[in-house]
């Protein structure tokens, strides 16, 4: 559902070298604008660590009472022990102890039903974070091509490798879901399908709440550099859809149908790092176009055809969901549908240019 065709806009870059004065003046911006964002985000890191604290503190509440007997019970066992044998089962009872209290904390407080979306959403907001510096740190180090960029496009070049991230991941468990899992089967439950969920799908698509939420907010504070308004437009309505879902349990299934489309991006942003490195003319870089306007003809325009049939079949079941969960149910497959095939229209004639050019 993440979209990432955005072009080098050489003649943006090129512009800015024509004028001495101007270069140094946007530099300092992108500067000052780059330090800021990263500032809020670690503010927003900072404070999922201290929520981590919190819970921390509540489990040691709890299970202090127990872990002392546990204590005075290990004592007692390796004082009637003797050598190795007795400090082996000290050890062990001391091990024990803190996966128990380890187990405790994350299945009461981490993975607890009414936990789930908040921690799920911290957790992809810090993978984003760590990919990014990661991401940073490996492209200064190994890639000589990294340091002659401009301020934006490292930012781009890092913020891609989480957009990638975190195509895989969701593409990976929305496959599961959608044709694996029987979570969502017919024949599964007499319960309706629009209305089931689990703790791995919800803890799923927090994650990705999370991610789209860093990347609107690097779009916006960036902007228009890392996209325009189609893109803010496409990470809005995701951004609630999938929140919906999540918080409510409603569209589970449709929402990972709609969200199996990002498998195309790690394709889009492969395309992208291969036309900033100059190979453009490569034959990987043709090979790349032909995987994107497959994929995406599978992804982004048949699959989408099959979800609404899906609905169609079970309309009877989306009409028992809540008003605003119908809505997004249908409206927001239609919008992306629309933009997917205006960008489809896009990537057949760019393909057409570079086959063209090949012979």
């Amino acid at each position: 559902m993440n979209l990432k065709t955005r072009s080098i806009r050489s003649r943006f870059f090129h512009s800015l070298d024509s004028s001495t004065a101007q270069h140094r003046s946007t530099r300092h911006s992108q500067d000052q604008g780059e330090d800021s964002f990263h500032g809020l985000f670690s503010l927003m890191c900072l404070g999922g660590f201290f929520l981590g604290i919190t819970l921390l503190r509540r489990l040691r509440d709890i299970v202090s009472g127990g872990g002392k007997k546990k204590s005075l019970y290990s004592f007692e066992e390796a004082s009637q022990s003797k050598g190795s044998v007795a400090m082996a089962s000290e050890e062990n009872m001391t091990f024990k102890l803190y996966q128990n209290r380890a187990n405790l904390f994350v299945k009461e407080y981490l993975l607890a039903d009414s936990l789930i979306p908040y921690t799920s959403i911290i957790s992809g907001m810090l993978v984003c974070k760590m990919v990014f510096d990661l991401t940073q740190l490996i492209g200064s180090n190994y890639f000589k091509i990294y340091s002659s960029f401009s301020k934006v496009q490292r930012i781009e070049w890092n913020n891609r490798a989480a957009s990638t991230t975190h195509a895989i991941f969701i593409t990976t468990i929305s496959l599961y879901f959608v044709f694996c899992s029987n979570l969502f089967w017919d024949s599964h439950s007499p319960e309706f399908i629009t209305v089931r969920s689990s703790s791995l799908s919800t803890f799923a698509l927090g994650a990705s709440v999370g991610y789209f939420v860093s990347d609107l907010g690097m779009i916006l504070w960036f902007f228009p550099s890392l996209g325009g308004y189609e893109y803010v437009i496409h990470h809005l309505l995701s951004l609630v859809a999938v929140a919906y879902s999540m918080f409510s349990g409603e569209g589970q299934l449709y929402t990972f149908m709609v969200l199996i489309s990002e498998t195309t991006t790690p394709g889009i942003n492969l395309r992208w790092y291969l036309d900033v490195a100059g190979m453009k003319k490569s034959k990987a870089y043709l090979i790349n176009g032909v995987v994107i306007f497959i994929s995406w003809l599978v992804a982004r325009i048949l699959l989408f055809i099959y979800m609404f049939y899906h609905v169609y079949l079970h309309f009877h079941q989306v009409e028992q969901m809540q008003p605003f969960g119908q809505i997004l149910v249908v409206a927001v497959p239609v919008v992306l549908s629309v933009m997917n095939l205006v960008w489809f229209a896009k990537i057949i004639k760019g393909l057409r240019k570079t086959l063209a050019k090949r012979q």
